[in-house]
């Protein structure tokens, strides 16, 4: 390929020669679009055609169009055509090969899971190809809607710059899953994000004997919101009593917390998850 460009470059400098047979491309093609070039002169040529992606060549005869085909100019950007006569010096011309129309979309969505009510914390962004995988830096409209599980959908535009739209949004109240769609024309693409319960809020415990070993549980743990806070989250027991003081960390299953802790003599026993604590219990001593 480094041959091949120094050759172009050395042909390049000859075009500059006087009595070189002049092409004429259009000045815009769209990618993945035939058209043809015009070409005088008379007798056998030489025609390279070199391009961000592709290099072709092929011999031709003078006095007739050049056909460029479709497949040769698939990916935009700056193109240079060069026509060698068999006795004569070369000449070359430079065309732009621009993407198609808006056909296909990249997106993505971060993250997979977050917090309800959680202000700004899901970002989507959107790229626009044309239907050749050519990026699309025009300005275009990218309609982004967003529709929770429990209530209603919401939807937002954002035109495009250099081939990117993106956005922010605020999660949901309740929790569940939303669905995340970016639509150009008839094309769309959908993620989906998990919404999850925040931190745990309002902690209620509650506690009893069995087997003169002393028992506490949680009552069902929400967040402030009402929404149930995922089993594994985890939810710290304090005890104090005449043997010191005891913290036994218990993960949330089915919705509760549940830990056996023994007593000695009175006790008081707390439980705390993140930033949110419950009731304290008083206990007596074994029964």
């Amino acid at each position: 390929m480094r041959q091949l460009l120094t050759g172009f470059m050395c042909l390049l400098t000859a075009a500059a020669s006087a009595g070189a047979a002049e092409l004429r491309p259009p000045a815009q093609v769209t990618a993945g679009t035939a058209f043809s070039i015009p070409a005088g002169g008379s007798g056998k040529a030489t025609f390279y055609l070199y391009g961000p992606a592709q290099v072709s060549k092929r011999e031709l005869d003078l006095g007739s169009e050049i056909q460029v085909q479709a497949e040769e100019v698939e990916r935009a950007g700056l193109y240079t055509a060069i026509l060698c006569g068999s006795s004569g010096p070369c000449s070359s011309a430079n065309f732009y090969v621009r993407p198609g129309e808006p056909d296909r979309l990249t997106l993505l969505v971060h993250p997979s899971r977050v917090p309800v009510s959680s202000a700004n914390a899901i970002s989507a962004v959107a790229v626009v190809f044309d239907a050749l995988h050519n990026m699309v830096l025009t300005p275009v409209p990218v309609k982004f809607n967003v529709s929770p599980k429990e209530g209603a959908s919401i939807s937002q535009t954002r035109n495009s710059s250099n081939g990117i739209a993106w956005i922010r949004m605020t999660s949901a109240p309740k929790g569940g899953p939303a669905k995340l769609e970016a639509v150009i024309g008839k094309t769309s693409e959908v993620r989906v994000v998990q919404q999850v319960a925040s931190d745990a809020c309002n902690l209620n415990i509650r506690g009893g004997w069995v087997a003169r070993r002393f028992t506490v549980e949680t009552a069902p743990v929400r967040d402030c919101t009402g929404n149930f806070v995922p089993d594994g989250t985890v939810v710290s027991f304090t005890k104090i009593d005449d043997s010191g003081k005891t913290t036994v960390d218990v993960p949330i299953k089915r919705g509760i917390a549940k830990v056996e802790m023994p007593v000695s003599g009175r006790a008081r026993i707390t439980a705390a998850s993140g930033v949110a604590s419950g009731n304290e219990l008083s206990v007596g001593g074994a029964r």
